[in-house]
This record gives C-alpha cells, structure tokens and sequence, in this order.
C-alpha cells in the first residue's frame, strides 16, 4: 500500500515574497499530496532537516532573489551528505533559462519558470517522485 506524495515547500534565503510558493503548495494539496510549508527565510540547514524530520519524498524550493546558484545546490549537498538524497529536489521562481542545466547538473530534477502552471507542477510531480511504501 503506497501512502500519499509528501512535499516540504521551501523558501530559502532572504526573499520575502512567497505567494507564489502558497500557490503552489495549496494545488499540490488540493491535488492529495500532503504538503509541509516552511515560510520564509529559511536556511538550507533547516529546510533539509524539516525535509529528513517529515520523511519528505520530494523538496520544493522557490527563489525568486536571484540567489538560485547557491541555495539550490546547497539543499542538495546537504540532502546528500544526510544520506537522503532520494528525495526529489525540484523548484522554480526568476531563474534564468541558462542556469537550468546547471541546476539539473547539481541535482535538481526540474525547475518551473514564471508562467508555469500549477497543473502543470502537480502532474510532474505526480509523474516523477514516487510516493512512500507505507
């Protein structure tokens, strides 16, 4: 018996603005998933230990301060030095289309760009991070 897709939805560093973020997590909770929001200014530290504590199968992260290069990879070093890099890292905000490879080259299996849609973001999320076996 699979139990239902658990996504932390972060907001790393100093950006404030996290309607976009809200958006996102309340259509991937209103599509079944179960959803932990951080809120904001959040260091990479705490979202990755938030991610570990709830048993996270996917982590969420939306930049929008231009500070993606660093953050991004960080949350990655860190899921991967705790042993939990199964989890599925994805994200999205003001990031440059030339900086998507490399982010996905760091780990990052997809970034959402401004005009994404939220079914779009729910049906790759569906389709790319496996739920845990309960």
């Amino acid at each position: 018996m699979s139990s239902r897709i658990r996504v932390v939805v972060a907001k790393p560093g100093l950006d404030g603005h996290d309607r976009g973020a809200k958006v996102v997590a309340r259509a991937l909770r209103d599509a079944g998933m179960e959803v932990i929001y951080t809120g904001l200014h959040q260091t990479p530290e705490q979202i990755v230990e938030t991610a570990i504590q709830e048993d996270a199968d996917a982590v969420g992260l939306s930049v929008l301060s231009g500070a993606h290069m660093t953050l991004f990879r960080r949350v990655v070093e860190l899921l991967r030095e705790r042993g939990a890099d199964d989890m599925v890292v994805f994200g999205g905000g003001i990031i440059p289309d030339a900086d998507i490879p490399d982010l996905e080259k760091l780990g990052v299996a997809k970034v959402f760009t401004p005009g994404a849609t939220t079914r779009s973001i729910v049906d790759w999320v569906r389709a790319n991070v496996p739920a845990a076996v309960a």
